[in-house]
Formats: structure tokens, C-alpha cells, sequence
């Protein structure tokens, strides 16, 4: 029965095109109904029942009436006076005693998501209006994300003496209790404990096997956002919202059950449910009460997690986003209850993902589907949501274990594959007990049991120096030395044992190898310091994909941090199997980071710069820092004395010769043609037609710099001050001196360069490709 009920992939969402959010939009929206009827014909497929789920571990069987009631019974649960802990599980440190270095990268992302929350979904920060909340998310069609909850719950960890954030934060908090009271309103006005701006319709025809997208989605929002508005806020009636939510889905599941049967209930579950066992897990361990454990487990999908529990990777196909959340759920009964089969469950679930669909960035999915085992060669693209719910995985399974090899993970996808969504997930930082820093983040931790603040500083990475060079802070928060405490710090797998160093207030400490913790066990005074030296080295990883044709596809790794070829087109790396990684890839030198500038000009409120678009030059807006946009317009000043200068030091380049070399094309620069011709790229060699001399701004500006043509005297790069028609620049004179226009476009500020910092860059040719952050794979061919 297990074999041909449970393994089979009819439960898991396999009408692959109507998981798509995007597509099932399309299609509950349409008039067609011809289309409707041919897309959900094979909608809902045959559930697993419930002896596939029994025969995982004995149970009592129950009376028919009962039915609904033995899902709890699961295992006996030991602790009938309430919660207990789970002895060897490590506590996690409250955020409200963490940190981000606001000038971080990671710093950054949180403060840009929050401007997000304040502005696009609040309106902005003073205006935080209640009503225009729950209005916005009432009017939105079919998904109706009831999500203002969790919005604000986010808020709240927002760091209260960040500047200019303090006043916000404040009143972001009494905007929360108001819309926690406007929602209990809504609440009450209903009368059963229901919440949601759709209507409860919607939950007959998932009860009745009907095509309706995802309600439970939505619920499960709505439920995590309470819920966190009283762990995290202290909002009481939060909680009693939530639990008034969850006694009326209880009695809705209860009757499906009773009325039908438990299969019809495990059927249902056909569309994506979110996170339901997960917060009902959570709910439980709050309040103790066995009905939110009995839904909670009510929500464990068991056609998927009975294929984990035998250890059956069947995983591909299947619309990931729907079902890594039940993984992530079902890892609470672990927490809460001591089950060791959702223990077992986790741990061969993220063993599979990992060894056959995880993508050099710790991302595992694309178009929110897993593909086949280790097919995983020609992907374009990943889906940040699925690596995010990862993150929460491995998070539980480092904190059951210890093994380094989570926290290795968890550092890879947060770095490479979540930090770009500007996503502030950062809860693993520290852990408490004997209190390990597991990340390396720039941040600060009020650690209390141990009566010690802690700091840790991180050196910006660059390409010159290959080591990630980490300084932590240790005070004792009294007024005298505190009580012996240990801080465990993590030695990464990616570091090379031989070069790890790593000193207390100067003294050698000595180290483990790679992947296990150095324990540093102190009595901590004022100011005491810990720095560590962990050498990064150049590595390959294959991508996981067996088929023989894709065997040279490879990601190029630098300590923790994916590179990416900065190229257009395909590029490929020729070597032989000898030829070691370090000799086809060469490090950038310092001094190609310095004297990075960019060619502004200002018309009305928008600022312009001389920009290279496919070797030709334009004046173009200025464009967002990291973007390819910003690499094509930033150059680096050479100038013939060697001199060296800070853009806001430029009069002290005037009267001299300077070349304008493309950040993007090393060692090649921008040349003229001729009087009256447009701007072009020449290399090194010519350098008639790259020399130019830098003189005081012709509009009479003290902030502007003209560039004069070393072979064409009286001859100036001239932008024509017409940004609309995307004209070219070119080299051009004015015998009229009194002509302000020709001034005006032929002035130019020096900005700072607004690129992005490459790491490392391997020649091919007369040209250089770059690499830095961020990319699936670069294909190395051996020959």
C-alpha cells in the first residue's frame, strides 16, 4: 500500500501549470470557460490515506466518532502538563538583544526593506494610517495577502537607537496595537473567530475539492502575524486573536472529518496551505493546549512527509514553494514533543536537497518547482522564496546538531542567494546557551546570561588580501569583570587550516581544523578582543548534474562568496587538469580600486553621466549603484605624474595629463577620433588620442573640470547638453568663447566611481573578464 498509494506523486501539486501563481491568477480570472474546465479536469488526484500515515509508528485506533482526535495521539506525547524542552537543542538569542551595523551590506538590506514597509505599504513614515492598511489589503483581488500583521511585526525589530528611526519606531508600535484593535474589531463583528478579508466561501469549495487559490496561504499569514505581534510585541489581545482563529479552523477541519473522512481532509490539501503546522506548532508551544497540536499535525502533508520519514527521494516535480513549508512545520513536533521521526524527517530532507538540486548559491528550485535529481545544468534563473524557507531548515537542523555543515549552508544561501532580495534574515547570528557566533555579520549582541555584550566587526573582502579578517569585542555589562563564560566561534569548512589565525588581547589561541568550533572560555573584563584570520581560497564546485554533456559547467567560489563573470556573452576558462585555479584566475591589484570616477553634468533636477553604452558614448541618467549601468559609467582616472586623488581633490589634476581607462575593459580608454567626431575605446598603445588635459570648468564653475585633447588643442569632450535624443559625446570646439551653451556641455563634476568592487579578474586575450557575487555557474573546460 505504501508503494502504491504514498509513492506515487498524485498528492503533491503535480498539475505543475496550475502551480504557478502567476498562471493560476490567469486562469481563476478568465472568462474561458472551456479553458477553466480542461486545466482542473485532472485538478485534484487521489490522496494517500490514512494507513499510509499509520504505518509509520503504532497507534491506538479510536472510535469512528473519534476520528478527528487521534491525529494528536501520534507517539504519545509525554509532556501532558505542557511544553517541555527537548534536552541538547540549542536557545536561540532573542532579536531584541541583536544588532545589524546599520553600514553593513547586511545592515543596508534591512534598512532598505523597512523603507519598503513604512513606504509602498504604509504610504509613508507619517503618515502610517490605520484604516489605509486594512483598506489596501482589502482590496486586493483573489490573494487578498491580509499580511499587515506580519508587516508590522517586522518593524518591531527595528533597532530603536538607529538614527533617525527612533521616532518612527515608536510610533510604528502604536500603529501596530491599532491595527491588532481595528482587526479584533473585524474579529468580533463576525462573531466566530474567523479573520480574513475574503470571505469564508472560499473555504467550501476547498473543503469540497473546488479550484480556489491557496485561502489556507493567506490564513497561515494572518496567523504568523498575531502570533508574532505577541512573541515578539507583547500584544495580549494578539494572541487571544489568534487563538480564537485557530479553535474556528479546528471546528471546520473537525467536521470535514467527521462528515466525511480523514482522506477527504488529506485531499484537500492538494492546494498550497503555507505554513499552517508550522504557526499552529508554534501556537501550541505558547499556549499548551492540545487542540492547536492537533491541528497543527492535521496540516502535516502526509503523502510527502511519509516519503521523507522511508528515506524516498521523490522530490522532483513537485511545486516547492507548497511543500518546503510543510517541512519546515513539521520540524516543530521535534521541539515540542520530542518525536524523533520529524527529526529524521528534516535531516534526510535536506540531505537530498542538498547533494542533488541545490545551485551554486544555496538556491534549490526554479519557477518554484524542483527539477529532476541533478539536472540541474541550463537553469536561468532560481526562486529566492524557496532559498529564504530553506534558510528556517537548516536553521533548525544546526541548532538539534550542531554540525557545522548548517551553518555552512545557511551562510552560503543567506550570502549569495537572499542578501540581494534585500532580505533582513539574520536570526542566526548568535545562538544562546554557551553562546556560538555562527555568522560572521557585522553586529552587536546584548548577551545576558552571560552578562557580556559582544561586537563583531568584519573587514570589507577584497581580491588583494585573501583573508576574511573577523574582530569581535568582549565587555563585561558591570561595572567589574563578570563571571566565567565560553563563546563558541565557528572555524568555516571553506577556510584553509593552514593559515587560520586567530588571538585573545594578543595571545595565541590555539585552533581546531576547519568545520568544527574554536571555544574561547574567559572571564571576560572591559575591551577584551578576539580577532580571526580565515583564508580564502579559489575553489570550483561542480554543478549537480550528471549527464556527461554538462560536466565542464563548474561555480567558481572565493571563501564564502560566488563569483560571477562580468561579461557579455559566453566565456569560457581553457586549462589542462593540471593547471591549478590560481594561474587562470588572477586577483585584481589594489590600486585598481582607486581613483574611480564618474563624469557628472546636472540639467533641471536629474543628474547625468558620460556612460559607455556598446562603445559608444552617452550622456545617460545615473543609474543605480551595483547595476551593469553603474559599472559602464565608471571609469578610473590615470594620471601620467601618478599622482593620486580623491574626486573632491580634482583642482589639484588641473594643468595635468590624465587617461580615462573603462572599469568594465581594463586597459582600454576613452579616445577621440578627431574634431567633431564621436568618442571612442582605444588601448594603451594609443595614446595620441587618449591624452587629454585637465583644466578649470569652462562655465566658470569652482566644482567643474573640462577635458582638453592633448593632440587637438582648443578641443574639449562636449556632451551637447541634449539628453533626450541619447546623442553621442565627441571632441568639439567653440571659436565663439562668449558661447555659454558650449560651456555648459563641455563642464563636467567628478563623482566617485559607482560600481560595484570586483574581486578577481582572468585575462582572456587583450581583454579581462571580471568576477564578482552572485551567479549560478561559469562553464571551465579542461582540456
Amino acid at each position: 500500500m505504501l508503494c502504491g498509494v504514498v509513492m506515487s506523486k498524485e498528492c503533491t501539486n503535480v498539475p505543475t501549470q496550475l502551480s504557478s501563481h502567476s498562471l493560476r491568477y490567469e486562469l481563476l480570472s478568465s472568462k474561458n470557460e472551456s479553458w477553466k474546465e480542461q486545466m482542473f479536469s485532472h485538478y485534484h488526484l487521489t490522496s494517500t490515506d490514512d494507513s499510509a500515515w499509520s504505518i509509520l509508528r503504532p497507534r491506538k485506533m479510536l472510535k469512528e466518532e473519534e476520528k478527528f482526535d487521534w491525529m494528536m495521539m501520534y507517539g504519545k506525547i509525554k509532556n501532558s502538563g505542557g511544553v517541555k524542552a527537548i534536552d541538547g537543542i540549542l536557545n536561540e538569542v532573542s532579536l531584541h538583544g541583536v544588532r545589524i551595523e546599520p553600514n553593513s551590506m547586511h545592515g543596508i538590506a534591512q534598512q532598505t526593506n523597512l523603507e519598503y514597509l513604512l513606504i509602498v505599504w504604509c504610504g509613508s513614515f507619517g503618515k502610517l494610517q490605520v484604516w489605509r492598511l486594512l483598506v489596501i489589503r482589502m482590496e486586493v483581488v483573489r490573494l487578498r495577502m491580509l499580511s499587515f500583521a506580519v508587516i508590522l511585526s517586522v518593524i518591531t525589530l527595528v533597532p530603536p537607537h538607529r538614527c533617525g528611526l527612533a521616532h518612527i519606531t515608536t510610533a510604528s508600535k502604536q500603529k501596530m496595537s491599532a491595527v491588532v484593535s481595528a482587526l479584533s474589531a473585524c474579529q468580533e463583528k463576525m462573531g466566530s473567530g474567523y479573520l480574513s478579508a475574503f470571505p469564508s466561501e472560499l473555504f467550501d469549495l476547498f473543503e469540497a475539492i473546488k479550484p480556489v487559490w491557496a485561502p489556507y496561504y493567506t490564513i497561515h499569514k494572518i496567523l504568523a502575524g498575531l502570533l508574532d505581534q505577541y512573541t515578539v510585541a507583547g500584544n495580549v489581545k494578539a494572541l487571544m486573536m489568534t487563538t480564537w482563529m485557530a479553535e474556528y479552523f479546528y471546528n471546520r477541519v473537525q467536521k470535514v472529518i467527521t462528515k466525511y473522512t480523514i482522506e477527504r481532509h488529506w485531499l484537500s490539501l492538494n492546494e498550497e496551505t503555507g505554513g499552517m503546522n508550522d504557526v499552529l506548532y508554534k501556537l501550541y508551544s505558547v499556549t499548551g493546549d492540545s487542540k492547536n497540536l492537533r491541528l497543527a499535525h492535521l496540516f502535516d502533508k502526509p503523502c510527502f512527509l511519509v516519503l521523507l520519514a522511508v528515506k524516498a527521494d521523490d522530490i522532483s516535480g513537485c511545486h516547492a514553494n507548497a511543500h518546503i513549508p510543510v517541512v519546515v512545520g513539521s520540524q516543530m513536533p521535534y521541539e515540542v514533543t520530542g518525536d524523533p521521526l520529524y527529526k529524521e524527517i528534516g535531516t534526510y530532507f535536506m540531505d537530498i536537497v542538498n547533494s542533488s538540486h541545490s545551485y551554486a548559491t544555496g538556491g534549490i528550485s526554479v519557477d518554484e518547482f524542483w527539477s529532476d535529481p541533478k539536472w540541474l545544468a541550463r537553469t536561468e534563473n532560481e526562486e529566492s522564496c524557496t532559498t529564504y524557507n530553506m534558510l528556517k531548515v537548516s536553521r533548525h537542523l544546526f541548532k538539534w546538531t550542531k554540525e557545522m555543515a548548517y551553518a555552512d549552508y545557511y551562510e552560503r544561501a543567506l550570502t549569495n542567494g537572499v542578501l540581494t532580495t534585500t532580505t533582513g534574515e539574520h536570526n542566526s547570528i548568535p545562538f544562546g546557551a554557551a553562546t556560538g557566533l555562527i555568522q560572521y555579520i557585522p553586529s552587536s549582541l546584548d548577551w545576558k546570561s552571560g552578562k557580556v555584550s559582544v561586537s563583531q566587526k568584519i573587514e570589507p573582502v577584497v581580491s588583494w588580501d585573501n583573508r576574511l579578517r573577523v574582530i569581535i569585542r568582549i565587555s563585561s555589562t558591570g561595572r567589574s569583570s563578570g563571571p566565567s563564560s565560553t563563546l563558541n566561534l565557528r572555524i568555516p569548512i571553506w577556510t584553509h587550516s593552514s593559515g587560520v589565525n586567530a588571538t585573545l588581547n594578543g595571545k595565541d589561541l590555539s585552533l581546531p581544523t576547519p568545520g568544527n568550533f574554536l571555544t574561547v572560555t574567559n572571564t571576560w573584563g572591559q575591551g577584551d578582543k578576539i580577532t580571526l584570520e580565515l583564508p580564502m581560497i579559489l575553489r570550483t564546485e561542480a554543478i549537480k548534474d550528471d549527464r556527461p554533456e554538462h560536466a565542464t559547467v563548474q561555480a567558481i567560489l572565493f571563501g564564502p562568496y560566488l563569483l560571477a563573470g562580468h561579461s557579455s556573452g559566453d566565456w569560457y576558462i581553457v586549462a589542462n587538469s593540471t593547471t591549478a585555479l590560481s594561474d587562470l584566475i588572477t586577483p585584481i591589484p589594489a590600486d585598481y580600486n582607486a581613483n574611480l570616477i564618474s563624469l557628472m553634468q546636472e540639467s533641471g533636477n536629474t543628474t547625468f553621466v558620460l556612460t559607455n553604452s556598446n562603445q559608444s558614448f552617452q550622456m545617460e541618467k545615473y543609474p543605480e549603484a551595483g547595476t551593469n549601468a553603474a559599472v559602464s559609467a565608471t571609469f578610473r582616472l590615470i594620471s601620467l605624474d601618478k599622482s593620486s586623488v580623491k574626486p573632491s581633490e580634482y583642482k589639484d589634476l588641473i594643468g595635468k595629463q590624465v587617461m580615462l581607462e573603462l572599469f568594465d575593459l581594463p586597459e582600454m580608454f576613452i579616445s577621440h577620433q578627431g574634431q567633431e567626431q564621436s568618442l571612442g575605446i582605444a588601448d594603451s598603445s594609443d595614446e595620441g588620442g587618449s591624452l587629454f588635459r585637465v583644466t578649470a570648468g569652462l562655465d566658470g564653475k569652482d566644482s567643474t573640470v573640462s577635458l582638453e585633447s592633448e593632440s587637438q588643442k582648443g578641443c574639449f569632450i562636449y556632451s551637447g547638453v541634449d539628453y533626450k535624443s541619447s546623442s553621442t559625446v565627441k571632441l568639439s570646439s567653440n571659436t565663439k568663447s562668449s558661447d555659454a551653451g558650449f560651456k555648459q556641455a563641455a563642464s563636467f563634476t567628478f563623482g566617485n566611481g559607482i560600481s560595484i568592487i570586483l574581486l578577481v579578474s582572468s585575462r582572456k586575450g587583450q581583454r579581462e573578464t571580471s568576477f564578482c557575487h552572485h551567479c549560478l555557474a561559469l562553464e571551465i573546460i579542461l582540456s
